[in-house]
């Protein structure tokens, strides 16, 4: 790769202003591989963003309309998908449905991890330990950042700012101590000029030590510990035991256990009973958007040990009446949480295949997998040194590290911030909308790329041909982005 500029801020002002031609010139490929016509708009390489989910299969649609004509209890389809998750992972695990992931989040660190509201004298405060990683505004945005330095880690992230924008979701007298992974960098990239979780060389007992130190100087306050729960080197979960489960999770997973808090999962983009097993890695609560890479209707599915799902169910209002019975399903605390029969209907269905037949959902990965190697050989030879390409059972994924481009001090392919994303200049995800596709995600560095629209029939089986096109059509967009910017003539 070629080194044209002196710094990294000089690349990103010129791809900004030849930002026009790149589109361009993306659209025209699109549309001489065949993406024209109803295609456009209709094929994307991701199933899971909360802008545009994923088809739903027959067999769900199916059971969404069956219940929405039958006089059905919701509080009976809460005992069924306590049912299929106890059937799985054990009688000590419990479940709950909740319309998202978000809204499961926010439920989670509200009822284990704030103080008290109740009894006399005034409420203390206390902290919860998150990693610096991606998506920090999810898993990392409910407490108020500590230490100062990451006041603003979050502001330019969400669709509106300051109190009805991600920080405005802080929960009561909560702190979130954000601690950086030893391995991790933060280099500042794209248009939009920040600091990048780098999380590819994470190194997970270093790191764990780190936790340690910072959950010892902080234990009179700490409430709880929180992550992602996705299971790729890019996310920094590349380390594993020999169950596959990652050694960072596990790790916070023992930290929390000894200090008596809960540790929170964030694994919005897995899947239950086939991606990470909290069984595995020692989680008290992991949270899905059924709606991303589930094949479900919207909703959010927490799981967990009976001891804080009790107290999660209690808030729903699931957990059964005050005069004593084992199913409710009524007011509460966050009764405005409510799924609706639809989505329990819809969401039981698609956990039944994915518990018991996994193997529509991993062939499908698998096809994708291979397509996609197949497609990464087309880019120039000299745009090839550097990736990291990883399968991904947690997400039904394929994800595409290409940090390490950047390696050495030399020049790597763009890397856009998820704050472009939110600012309307992430040029790789503009090139994909411009090809006629829904974008994936694909900032700091890391493309995750996954079925559900438009590549798969109505059985969740792939489609080649539409699923060859879109991952033809992104990595050209890679190569026309990374000519512009002088990575290679």
């Amino acid at each position: 790769m070629t080194k044209k500029w002196q710094f990294r801020y000089q690349m990103y002002k010129h791809l900004q202003a030849n930002a026009t031609t790149i589109y361009a010139e993306a659209k025209r490929f699109s549309e001489e591989i065949g993406i024209t016509g109803s295609l456009k708009g209709n094929l994307g390489l991701t199933g899971a963003v909360s802008g545009c989910h994923g088809l739903l299969s027959r067999e769900v649609e199916e059971a969404m309309h069956d219940a929405a004509r039958k006089v059905l209890p919701s509080a009976v389809l809460d005992e069924q998908i306590r049912d299929v998750v106890k059937e799985f992972y054990g009688d000590e695990y419990d479940a709950a449905l909740i319309n998202t992931c978000e809204a499961g989040l926010f439920t989670a660190y509200d009822v284990l991890c704030t103080p008290p509201t109740l009894g006399k004298g005034d409420p203390y405060r206390t902290r919860y330990i998150a990693p610096y990683e991606r998506h920090l505004h999810h898993q990392g945005a409910y407490g108020r950042p500590f230490p100062p330095k990451y006041k603003e880690v979050n502001a330019e992230r969400g669709e509106a700012a300051g109190e009805y924008g991600v920080q405005g979701k802080r929960a009561f007298n909560l702190d979130t101590l954000v601690v950086k992974p030893v391995g991790a960098t933060y280099d500042c990239h794209g248009i939009k000029y920040n600091p990048i979780p780098n999380m590819l060389h994470v190194d997970a007992a270093k790191s764990l030590k780190r936790f340690e130190e910072v959950a010892s100087r902080n234990a009179d306050t700490l409430s709880g510990i929180a992550s992602l729960g996705y299971d790729t080197p890019g996310y920094g979960y590349g380390e594993k035991d020999h169950e596959g489960a990652p050694l960072f999770q596990k790790g916070m997973a023992q930290l929390a256990a000894e200090y008596d808090i809960p540790y929170i999962v964030d694994n919005a983009w897995g899947v239950p009973f086939i991606g990470t097993d909290l069984r595995k890695t020692g989680a008290d609560l992991i949270i899905y958007s059924m709606d991303k890479a589930s094949g479900a209707p919207t909703s959010g599915l927490i799981i967990g040990k009976e001891e804080p799902m009790v107290l999660i169910r209690r808030a729903l209002g699931i957990h059964g009446a005050r005069y004593g019975t084992l199913s409710s399903h009524g007011k509460a605390a966050y009764v405005g949480f409510d799924p609706g029969k639809e989505a329990l209907a819809g969401t039981l269905a698609a956990m039944k295949i994915l518990k018991d037949r996994p193997q529509i959902a991993l062939t499908a990965l698998d096809d994708l997998y291979k397509i996609t190697l197949q497609e990464f050989e087309a880019l120039p030879k000299s745009l090839q040194t550097g990736w990291s390409i990883y399968k991904s059972q947690n997400c039904l994924s394929v994800e595409l590290n290409y940090a390490d481009t950047w390696k050495e001090g030399q020049m790597g392919i763009p890397v856009f911030s998820i704050e472009d994303m939110y600012a309307g200049s992430h040029i790789l995800q503009n090139c994909m909308s411009q090809m006629g596709l829904i974008p994936t995600i694909a900032y700091d560095a890391n493309i995750m790329v996954s079925n559900g629209v438009g590549n798969l029939d109505e059985e969740g089986r792939l489609l080649e041909q539409p699923t060859r096109m879109m991952v033809r059509a992104m990595f050209k967009a890679i190569e026309i982005i990374s000519r512009t910017a002088g990575v290679i003539d």
